[in-house]
């Protein structure tokens, strides 16, 4: 499943875009340096029922921002995305779509 597929379907199963969701974890402090990926996926867990691969979906961006690395990029992979910018305002208005 590629990034950008994780993210929306975290947006099904929650009814928040990743973007709101990345503001939820920054309220919580969760965009600090020293938090750990276990920590954001307990909380989304907790919370929302996500499990650990949607977690570390919207972990990388609350780390990293919307941008991945270019060999997830049309890689053919497990993970490939179209581009290497993610889409956090929800999947309807995707204009990748």
């Amino acid at each position: 499943m590629s990034f950008q597929a994780y993210l929306d379907k975290i947006e099904e199963k929650t009814g928040l875009t990743p973007r709101q969701l990345v503001e939820i974890a920054k309220e919580k402090g969760f965009d600090a340096p020293q938090t750990k990926a276990g920590t954001v996926a307990d909380w989304l867990k907790a919370d929302y029922d996500l499990g650990r691969g949607h977690a570390m979906a919207l972990f990388h961006v609350i780390k990293n921002g919307v941008k991945i690395g270019g060999k997830h990029v049309n890689s053919g992979g497990t993970h490939s995305d179209p581009s290497d910018t993610l889409w956090l305002d929800g999947k309807a208005t995707n204009p990748q779509r």
